[in-house]
């Protein structure tokens, strides 16, 4: 029996402008559950639901100038990412199109707390960026590495130093994330490995190598 050609076999396809995901008919067979996916797909739909209230959380911190600089840095650079017209997962995508945003805020965490202090209000997001490891094992460095490239970014107008050092800045940023987090509407994240195939398959085609 002759293999059916790409584009013609019943496989998962996702347009990204010039990025095309296709997974092969392969990944859509029933395979065990691992643990780490068993515990990613407890979480990511609660993180999901909570994506407006972290997002304020890290807000509040980025509003406080007597939190360290290099803490509030990556953290300004996770909400500048909420406003980039060109999102890892295009958030159209039924169910799965916030989560790249779960996983930036809790990785921006990680990164904060590794620079100093952080407040005891984003700790429990930090943590969960360990989960992100795990479920994206080799992808897991890029990953990382993206996040980090944030800080050089310039989204709406507005860079990273510019939101920390310009009080006017600042304010229209925070101003903009609040009235994100007010539109923002959870979707439901179906309880489905065949989505986890497709969260690693997005990224993968995605992440700068």
């Amino acid at each position: 029996m002759s293999k059916p050609k790409v584009g013609e076999s019943p496989a998962f396809k996702a347009s990204f402008g010039r990025f095309k995901v296709e997974i092969g008919v392969s990944f859509c067979y029933s395979v065990p559950m691992s643990e780490v996916d068993d515990r990613a797909m407890a979480a990511f739909g609660s993180w999901l639901g909570s994506l407006a209230s972290d997002a304020q959380l890290l807000s509040d911190a980025v509003a406080d100038t007597n939190i360290d600089r290099g803490v509030r840095a990556p953290l300004a650079a996770a909400l500048n990412y909420l406003f980039k017209s060109l999102d890892l997962i295009d958030d159209g995508i039924e169910g799965l199109g916030f989560l790249d945003d779960a996983f930036i805020l809790r990785i921006a965490c990680q990164k904060a707390q590794a620079a100093g202090t952080l407040p005891a209000s984003l700790e429990s997001l930090s943590s969960d960026a360990a989960l992100i490891d795990d479920f994206l094992a080799e992808l897991s460095s890029r990953m990382h590495a993206f996040v980090t490239g944030l800080a050089s970014g310039i989204v709406r107008g507005r860079s990273v130093d510019a939101i920390l050092d310009d009080a006017t800045v600042r304010e229209d940023m925070l101003g903009d994330v609040l009235a994100w987090a007010n539109r923002y509407k959870a979707p439901s994240f179906q309880m489905d490995e065949n989505n986890l195939v497709k969260v690693r398959a997005f990224l993968a085609a995605k992440l700068p190598a």
